[in-house]
């Protein structure tokens, strides 16, 4: 769940944050909590929601200097040899420098696993829009990495 939050609002302090706000509001709504989807599922839309309302807020269009971006390490276990692990870093660094609404909806789509009509209800946007910011967001990441990668 924190890995969701920090990945939304981009900043370690402002994610433990949402964290606690999230756990509260969820603790607090815990009697509406119906067994339609799993309680992980539910919390961790409470978390998006939670995120995005933090983002929102403090309106956060703002640029991220790129050497306190603390981006996960790599278990060899989990990758084939043959990928080149700096790509990967190459590619998470972009989509960090993202601006919110690319970068949001890019992990919402291939890191949460949400689809575009998901992505639309969540980001409150149409579910056009919700394609169309993820195909500008990969363009982005595209020219930044100079490749046809994604």
């Amino acid at each position: 769940m924190y890995n969701t939050a920090y990945r939304i609002v981009n900043q370690p302090d402002d994610a433990e944050d949402v964290m606690q706000e999230s756990f509260i509001k969820a603790f607090g709504k815990l009697h509406s909590f119906k067994a339609i989807s799993t309680f992980g599922a539910w919390l961790k839309r409470i978390v998006i929601n939670e995120s995005l309302n933090w983002i929102r807020k403090h309106n956060t269009e703002k640029f991220v200097n790129i050497e306190k971006i603390n981006l996960p390490e790599f278990d060899d276990n989990n990758f084939d040899d043959t990928i080149d692990r700096n790509r990967i870093n190459q590619i998470l660094k972009s989509i960090m420098q993202l601006k919110d609404t690319y970068r949001i909806a890019m992990n919402l789509h291939f890191i949460e696993g949400y689809d575009y009509e998901e992505i639309a209800k969540i980001m409150h946007i149409s579910y056009a829009n919700a394609r169309t910011v993820i195909s500008r967001a990969k363009t982005k990441i595209r020219e930044e990495l100079n490749t046809n990668i994604l």
